[in-house]
């Protein structure tokens, strides 16, 4: 038949789905219970997943790689790992012993053995878009900041002490505060500071000149010397780079800690909702295919007559066929546009009422909006399975049959 025949079939279908309007809506009813719990299930999977996940990626502390102990790390090496593409920050660090100075504010407060923690820019413990430390301008931890009696703005003076040739000399430089980094990121005292200014304290303490310091006293040194770093603040660019990252350095005989347990739980948590929600949805699925398919195949059968004097009028075996197809696919439309509006509403009760628990951006149950058409796509071409079957009785119905009870 001609398309102009298939789109009057169409049309056909269409009206006797809307004079047997009662038993639409039973098939669209029924299809809307099964589907709505799993959405609303697969919303409380993707809610919750996606809320622990913003909620690791909130706390960089999560995606840092330490690495325990003294290294001897040269700047090829390091140069070679920042080029990888799950490395989000990555920042040299000096020995341990020379990663301190004596600070004192304005007001005459100290703090003896200040930490020093290599800092740039990207650094996740920063605020967003914020200046990093640069020249003589550092950030200070909140703890470190109170000791002090200094805020943002604000500056104080360092030391840096060292026993040259038998005679204790020390260099003392003022500092910028440039910001202070909140106790909840960083909880210990500290001053974050550039490399460089690291590496200039680190000289000093060598017995080289550190002009960086203002100190021209001390040997001069050599450029030629490679300058080896004991270790690294190191953080993935996203949680699931975290194993990787321990994997290559763990390869190369290093030790390092990670919080890989509680990213792996969170994963565990996806997973095990994830294959609930695949066997749900299977069994919901065949349920719903068996139901569809079977209440089609009885309104061919109630309707035999019917399609027989279509058949008889001259519309083709296809045109037949295409009539419980069209019903099926209006079934499964209006079953998941019903089922949509269902699931908006149960998935804003569960946001209000667990609101007080929730930060922002974060959900209890959540849909994206791809995954809601991929459950519509799989819907519609079900319930296009479900109607072959029916399609194919129609498709074989004699027209003869229309003139049997004349």
């Amino acid at each position: 038949m001609s398309a102009r025949g298939m789109r009057q079939a169409a049309r056909l279908a269409i009206a006797d789905f809307r004079h047997d309007w009662r038993v639409s809506a039973c098939l669209v009813l029924a299809l809307a219970a099964v589907m709505t719990p799993l959405l609303v299930l697969f919303g409380l999977k993707s809610g919750m997943v996606y809320t622990l996940q913003q909620r690791l990626l909130a706390d960089p502390v999560n995606r840092e790689v330490v690495i325990v102990g003294s290294q001897r790390l040269t700047p090829e090496w390091i140069a070679d790992l920042a080029k990888r593409s799950d490395v989000g920050f990555l920042a040299p660090r000096s020995r341990s012993l020379s990663a301190t100075l004596d600070a004192r504010g304005t007001d005459g407060k100290s703090y003896p053995g200040l930490e020093m923690v290599p800092s740039a820019a990207g650094d996740p413990l920063l605020p967003d878009g914020a200046q990093p430390p640069n020249g003589r301008s550092v950030w200070l931890s909140a703890t470190a900041a109170q000791r002090l009696g200094v805020a943002a703005g604000g500056s104080f003076t360092a030391q840096v002490a060292r026993t040259l040739n038998g005679e204790t000399q020390a260099a003392r430089f003022p500092l910028t505060v440039a910001g202070i980094i909140p106790e909840s990121a960083f909880g210990r005292a500290a001053a974050f500071v550039p490399v460089n200014l690291l590496l200039a304290t680190e000289d000093f303490r060598d017995g080289h000149a550190a002009p960086a310091l203002g100190v021209d006293t001390g040997t001069p040194r050599d450029a030629a010397e490679p300058r080896l770093f004991a270790g690294l603040r190191l953080y993935a660019r996203d949680l699931d780079g975290v194993a990787p990252l321990a994997e290559r350095l763990r390869a190369q005989g290093m030790e390092v800690r990670t919080r890989a347990a509680e990213i792996e739980s969170v994963k565990a948590i996806d997973r095990v909702l994830g294959l609930i929600v695949v066997v749900l949805a299977a069994i919901g699925a065949t349920g719903f295919l068996l139901s569809l398919g079977a209440s089609l195949w009885a309104n061919v059968e109630r309707k035999r007559r019917d399609l027989a004097l279509l058949r008889l009028i001259g519309f083709s075996g296809a045109a037949a066929a295409s009539f419980p197809a069209v019903q099926g696919l209006l079934v499964a439309a209006l079953g998941i546009l019903l089922s949509g509006a269902v699931y908006l509403g149960v998935a804003a009760g569960f946001d209000a009422a667990l609101g007080q628990n929730l930060g922002a951006n974060e959900f209890v149950c959540r849909l994206p909006p791809l995954h809601f058409a991929i459950a519509a796509a799989a819907t519609l071409a079900a319930a296009f399975l479900a109607a072959l079957a029916a399609g194919r009785r129609a498709a074989h119905v004699d027209p003869a049959e229309s003139l049997r009870d004349v």
